[in-house]
């Protein structure tokens, strides 16, 4: 959007949104007895002929965020949630397509899973929430073209061996000791762009998409025998770009989770053996690790910060 400004006002409207945000929905089916769950966090931000309201406060080109809200709620009952990037897509070409004023509309949602608790009497309506784990989504739409960026946060990963860490540089105020078997364990936040931009292209599976790029970054991270978290990071994403055609960008933000060795010689105990270690979880400082992984021939598109999502 050009920055704009009214006539003898040095002051310049540059870019600007609106909506509401974090609609907590959840939604259930029922096939009989056996029901399904969908819990979502959606925020809606429109954007596009917003210069009167800001310069005059004349509202005509501005619909109501309660009206974002209740449109949620009723495209929940109306559509029914598929995937959060379907349900997505369905409120975003609804907002653009039906509001001239309205030029670019981009949907955020965090989905918290949900699994069934087995063997629990009737059972078939009975959940857990399922890890730490948040899917996430963001779509937005133009009119004309999709961006799809889909992905995760808090996913905790752990190897107890495998790993080492040294031949790195060294100076005055190096203290850290090389280590040639050490815990990696990470906090995984990762993001990663759909090449599908157009309605003419066949729309990807959103669901397997989802299940088949977590499985394959957490094989990458348990097989990846790691020198550096750096390494490790690599391989998760090229493992994805290798694997999943759909997908021509993957952007990972990973906290380095240090553990280490407890002192345990003030007690006559040696830690360090043959049958394990005890260790201390450091929560902070932590080193933080951040790459992009490309297709070759793609272009990045992913903020560097993941904040900026």
């Amino acid at each position: 959007m050009t920055p704009t400004s009214r006539p003898g006002r040095p002051a310049l409207l540059g870019q600007n949104q609106y909506g509401k945000a974090e609609n907590r929905v959840v939604k259930i089916t029922r096939d009989g007895a056996t029901h399904h769950i969908k819990d979502l966090n959606v925020s809606v931000s429109l954007s596009g002929d917003m210069d009167d309201v800001h310069y005059s406060g004349s509202n005509a080109n501005v619909l109501p965020t309660d009206t974002t809200k209740n449109t949620v709620y009723a495209f929940a009952k109306e559509h029914g949630i598929e995937s959060a990037e379907q349900f997505g897509i369905h409120l975003a070409r609804h907002f653009v397509t039906s509001q001239e004023p309205i030029g670019t509309a981009r949907i955020r949602i965090e989905e918290y899973a949900w699994e069934r608790i087995e063997n629990a009497g009737a059972g078939a309506h009975s959940f857990v929430r399922k890890g730490q784990e948040t899917r996430l989504t963001q779509v937005t739409y133009d009119g004309s073209s999709w961006e799809v960026v889909s992905g995760l946060t808090d996913l905790t990963v752990l190897n107890s061996t495998d790993s080492e860490f040294w031949g790195y540089v060294k100076d005055k105020y190096t203290t850290l000791p090389e280590a040639y078997d050490r815990i990696l364990a990470t906090s995984v936040s990762a993001r990663w762009r759909f090449n599908w931009t157009d309605d003419e292209q066949r729309m990807p599976d959103w669901e397997d998409s989802y299940e088949q790029v977590r499985k394959h970054m957490l094989q990458a991270f348990a097989e990846t025998y790691s020198l550096s978290l750096q390494q490790t990071l690599y391989q998760m994403g090229s493992r994805i770009i290798d694997h999943r055609d759909e997908i021509d960008e993957v952007r990972f933000s990973l906290p380095n989770k240090h553990h280490f060795l407890v002192d345990l010689e003030p007690f006559g105990l040696k830690n360090e053996t043959a049958d394990g270690a005890v260790y201390f979880a450091a929560d902070r400082p932590y080193g933080l690790i951040e790459a992009t992984v490309l297709r070759d021939g793609c272009e990045p598109h992913i903020p560097v910060d993941l904040t900026n999502l």
